[in-house]
């Protein structure tokens, strides 16, 4: 049984916003930084709800950043030399190590500016190295992906380095159908779209949902 709370319903997409933007701003009055951790399944709507919650809380006058999980996907031809290219997205398609080391790095106060990738999809999907920088005076860094909170090395270190990580829960058939619809918009033929959305990332999103529990925060969207 989970032993995360709830942020309420899903409903009301603002008011939920506006409770996670106060949850960090409680966070952010008790430490000089704040990291947060977004996670869930492919297609969840993790990058929406954390760009919603970024855009609230430099409304309220807290400097914060975006750090995606998806900077460090390996690139295109080192899947196709792994023969990796028909799983990218699977939890051995990125660097892991890579990605935990760049958090401890935005977690340690001594650190100047930091870079993170940026990852591009569309006809590039790829990811694009320091795009994203982290000022020192930089109050939250909300980071989201799939993986954060799996229990494999080296991801099971990830937890450890962040304030507080929420899973973000949505209906199953409503993934998928945004998860194709990407899929498509970002040039996959329709054929393709469904053979990653049913395949590769459906066995992506149960190894994801078994992490459900291990959040802080289990956050409703729609």
């Amino acid at each position: 049984m989970s032993t995360a709370g709830t942020a309420g319903a899903a409903g009301d997409p603002a008011a939920l916003v506006a409770g996670l933007r106060d949850r960090v701003l409680a966070l952010a009055a008790a430490r000089p930084r704040v990291l947060v951790g977004v996670v869930g399944e492919p297609g969840a709507g993790k990058s929406t709800l954390t760009a919603a919650l970024a855009e609230a809380l430099v409304a309220s006058g807290v400097s914060t950043v975006v750090v995606p999980m998806d900077g460090f996907h390996l690139a295109n031809v080192e899947l196709a030399r792994l023969g990796r290219a028909d799983r990218k997205g699977a939890i051995d398609t990125f660097d892991g190590a890579g990605y935990l080391a760049l958090l401890r790095r935005l977690r340690d106060p001594d650190e100047g500016v930091v870079y993170a990738p940026m990852y591009v999809r569309g006809q590039v999907e790829s990811s694009i190295g320091s795009a994203i920088p982290v000022a020192p005076d930089v109050r939250v860094v909300l980071t989201e992906g799939n993986y954060l909170l799996v229990e494999a090395e080296p991801w099971r270190q990830v937890r450890a380095v962040l304030d507080e990580t929420w899973f973000v829960d949505v209906d199953p058939e409503l993934r998928r159908r945004r998860l194709f619809e990407r899929h498509v918009a970002n040039g996959k033929s329709t054929e393709r779209a469904s053979a990653f959305t049913f395949g590769s990332d459906e066995l992506n999103a149960r190894l994801v949902s078994q992490t459900r529990e291990l959040a802080d925060l289990v956050v409703p969207w729609a």
